[in-house]
């Protein structure tokens, strides 16, 4: 049975599970090359990760945001608590003792908005503390039934025990369960099948698979989408495809933009109550989303931007 819609006056609470980071962002005139050093234009501190990034612009689009992940309580912890706090993001912190958060390494081009990154992920982590049990997924269910009601569920994949578990409780409460696919990684074979909606990137690539789109519904999700930049994005349900035009803009930064299109998806996701949004509607929002944060630098600055009503005058427009 599908949860009851968000309400009038209700927000919609989105639970967002998978990565935390800390990111050091340097905006640099031109990537410098092989054991040069450049200096920066600008440096940006914040909170980073797929899931992270998307409860971030939940929260900042007016959702009640909250990140199940692993992020522990050293000095790398503290500085993305207190973004996490300063953009409206509860958090739920499932790690064992001594845990920190991988620091990704992010260089931007001034000219192209471009960017290079450098982590561990979390596999890093999980290397430097083999030594940890995985939590149970009893703990992690127990740990999500304490949020109460939840309007969608949002799996980066990363932390595979604690997106597989927060998967099957979304699937045992009727909640819908969007995958954000950047990258194959293995735990996507058990994942997707649990997913109502997958939106993916150009980068996804499934093993052994003629068609990405197809391999995902054929897994038992309603809806898949393939994202490629400013490209637009393709997408097939169970009652059609088809492709949504993405806005067109000189991309200041790209960071992060993948992470926000996602967490605007959520957000739409949950918009409209009985008459949910068409995928095609969900998407162009999402775009849109994306579209204004490429047009600054770094990832958090943008969000004042996005104060008052106009997003969501934006997204009724969209609906069919």
């Amino acid at each position: 049975m599908e949860p009851e819609p968000p309400s009038a006056g209700r927000f919609p609470h989105g639970v967002f599970v998978g990565l935390s980071t800390l990111d050091i962002i340097q905006r640099v005139k031109e990537f410098p090359g092989r054991n040069a050093k450049a200096t920066a234009l600008r440096q940006d501190v914040a909170g980073g990760g797929p899931a992270l990034n998307a409860a971030v612009v939940f929260s900042a689009l007016g959702g009640r945001a909250t990140l199940v992940t692993r992020l522990g309580h050293g000095s790398i912890s503290a500085v993305v608590r207190e973004d996490l706090a300063a953009r409206g993001v509860a958090l739920v912190d499932l790690a064992d003792a001594g845990y920190q958060p991988s620091v990704s390494t992010i260089t931007v081009d001034d000219a192209t908005g471009e960017r290079q990154i450098v982590s561990t992920d979390a596999l890093g982590r999980q290397r430097q503390l083999a030594h940890a049990p995985l939590l149970g997924e009893a703990d992690v269910k127990a740990a999500l039934d304490a949020l109460g009601r939840a309007d969608v569920v949002h799996l980066d994949g990363h932390h595979r025990d604690l997106a597989l578990a927060a998967a099957r409780w979304g699937r045992e409460r009727g909640i819908p369960r969007v995958v954000d696919a950047g990258r194959w990684k293995d735990v996507m074979a058990e994942l997707v099948p649990l997913a109502t909606e997958v939106v993916c990137s150009a980068d996804f690539a499934v093993p052994d698979c003629g068609g990405t789109l197809r391999w995902i519904l054929d897994r038992g999700a309603e809806l898949a989408a393939v994202t490629d930049g400013p490209a637009p994005v393709r997408w097939l349900g169970r009652q059609g495809g088809g492709s949504v035009d993405m806005e067109q803009f000189r991309a200041v930064d790209t960071l992060g933009a993948g992470d926000f299109f996602h967490g605007a998806y959520s957000f739409a996701r949950t918009f409209g109550g009985a008459g949910r949004l068409e995928p095609a509607a969900a998407l162009k929002f999402a775009g849109h989303i994306a579209a204004l944060k490429c047009a600054w630098p770094g990832t958090r600055e943008w969000l004042g931007g996005l104060a008052g009503s106009g997003p969501l005058d934006y997204l009724r427009t969209v609906r069919p």
